[in-house]
Formats: C-alpha cells, structure tokens, sequence
C-alpha cells in the first residue's frame, strides 16, 4: 500500500529538484565546449539519457511490485492531453533554457527564468486554477517586471555573447516552465498518482518534439573527449532528469504551483554560484539589482501561503492509474490569507 505524501515531504521534493536543476547549465555550457554541439542537441541527449534511466526504473518496479505498478499506456491513455503538452512543453523550456546560458550566461539565463517563471505561474494560477495570491501576487508582479527590465538595460557582454538574445530564450524558458508547473499543478489535484509515469511519457513525447531540430543543428556530439561527453551527458540525464523531475511533478501533488516556484528559488541561486565561482561570471549593479528584485518577486509570493491541507484518500481508481476522473479525489479550497 502507499500513502500520499505529505505537504512537507512535498515541499523537500520540489527543493531537491530544484537543486539539481541549479546544476544542469553549468553541464551544458561546458558541453558546448567539450562536445561542440547546440542547446537543443544538448537537450535532445539529455531527454534520451533520461528517458532510458526512467523506462529502467520503470521496468525494475513493475517486477517488484506489479500489483502496484501503473501501466505508461494506461496514463497515456488516460489522459493522452497532458503528457503531450508536458512533453511539448519541457522541450521548449529546457532547449530555450540552454539557448539562454548559450547566449546569456549561466547566472542571467537562470535569474530571469526563474524570477519570471513564478510570476507566470502566479497569473496563470489565478486565470486557470483560481489560486488567489492579493496583495502579494501584485508585488510580486510588479518587483519582477522592473527587475527584468533593469536586467534587459544592465546586461552587457561580460556574462554572455548576446545577453538581449540570452534573456528572451530566458522569457520563452520561463513560458514552458510555468505551462508544465500549471498542468503538473491541476493534474495534481485531480490524481495524486501515477506522476512518475506521467514524467516517462512526457519526456518520450519531448524527445520525439527534439528530434528533428537536434538532427538540423547537428546531432552527433565531438567525441575527442569521450569519457567526459558522455560523462556529462548521462550526469545531465540521471540527476536534473530523471531524479529531479520525478520528484517534481510528485511534490506538485501536495504543493501549490505559486509555493513550488517559490521553492525553485534554489535553482538560480545555485546556479548563481556556479556561474561566479567556476565560469567567472561578474554582475554590474544594474544586473545585480535587477536579480534582486527578480528574486524579491518570487519571494513577495510566499507572504501568506499556508500548507494546510485536507487529508487524501485515494479510490481504486487513482491507485491503478485510470485517469483523471469525475469522482476522483479533489483538494478543498483554500484561503491564502490564513
């Protein structure tokens, strides 16, 4: 039998995600180098690495738990729309992201993704979900959008080759992450499982979407280094991959998608010390200032989140995976302002 998790292993799920995340564009700005192939093969390698260590974690629990096991094309079947638009979207924001660290440099490329990412989520969980965020949501908004523009008008080539180009595959970035957020977030409320399967089809889908570009831009990776290609690689694949994003989308089964991007704040500010420490990246005061208050956004967000949350219990249906369903297990409204 499993149990649900609780708000707060959810909240640890999503910061260890997060963590991991922090490290994936530092490993693709030195596979530019290394490997000398583009952010979107970089991405397509780390989709397929992935997805090969997701389809063997699969495999290894339905021989040790069949009874318990959920089928992929179960999910799939289920529910055909989400993993399709989660893998659509993951491919968009992580080859934007790589554009982004290509162009911007690892520290601004994670900033303003991440900074902008939560507002995002923030507007669309109030348009879609009715998540309300008040007073809070307003400054959030209003801190991130003068914290972008004093990065669009501080950004110079110290970071990256092209900062300007860099920040706009950062907003693209911050796009597909919020529309993964929100769907992981909805989908949550209606089934809290089956989100380790749904994470394997949504990166078979986000592969497939790869492909072509990856075969365009150049596919194959320079293998004068092999050891540390593929080195890279399958780190790139086993940590901010499969490990992390299956504890994301199970940690958003119990944790809002406003509170979620809250968490992420782990990310930039990980990269942030990668990209100082290792790849000697410098901020000038506007860049600086504009990151403070891309950050200040997202953590204007947190005043008055509350984790309470109603007690789950899932029907027979949740448990094998069959979708999401009318009588299936919903979260009860709650109040932000507690």
């Amino acid at each position: 039998m499993e149990f649900p998790l609780s708000y707060r292993q959810g909240v640890l799920y999503v910061a260890i995600a997060a963590t991991a995340w922090g490290t994936g564009g530092a490993v693709a700005a030195e596979l530019y180098g290394v490997a000398n192939i583009g952010p979107v093969s970089v991405s397509f390698w780390r989709f397929l690495t992935g997805l090969g260590l997701l389809l063997t974690a699969h495999l290894v629990r339905r021989a040790r738990r069949p009874q318990t096991a959920v089928s992929l094309r179960a999910i799939f079947l289920a529910n055909k729309r989400r993993p399709l638009i989660t893998g659509f979207g993951l491919a968009v924001y992580q080859t934007a992201y790589f554009a982004a660290v290509q162009q911007a440099g690892l520290t601004v490329a994670t900033v303003v993704t991440l900074g902008s990412g939560p507002v995002l989520v923030t507007v669309g969980a109030r348009l879609l979900l009715g998540e309300r965020a008040g007073a809070a949501g307003t400054a959030a908004v209003t801190s991130g959008v003068v914290g972008l523009v004093l990065l669009t008008i501080g950004a110079d080539g110290s970071t990256g080759p092209s900062p300007l180009l860099g920040i706009c595959y950062a907003l693209l970035s911050a796009s597909g992450y919020a529309g993964v957020t929100l769907l992981g977030r909805a989908s949550g409320r209606k089934n809290s499982g089956g989100a380790f399967e749904s994470t394997v089809t949504g990166f078979a889908v986000g592969m497939v979407c790869l492909l072509p570009l990856a075969l365009w831009e150049g596919l194959l990776p320079d293998m004068e280094q092999a050891v540390w290609t593929v080195t890279l690689i399958g780190y790139l694949g086993a940590i901010p991959t499969a490990l992390a994003y299956t504890l994301f989308f199970a940690g958003l089964s119990v944790v809002r998608a406003s509170t979620a991007s809250v968490v992420a704040l782990v990310e930039p500010l990980t990269a942030a010390v990668i990209g100082i420490t290792v790849f000697g990246e410098r901020l000038n005061a506007l860049v600086a200032t504009g990151t403070a208050l891309l950050m200040g956004a997202v953590l204007f967000l947190v005043i008055g989140e509350g984790p309470t949350r109603a007690p789950v219990t899932k029907s027979p249906e949740a448990e094998s995976g069959c979708g999401d369903r009318a009588d299936a297990p919903t979260y009860p409204a709650r109040r932000i302002n507690n």
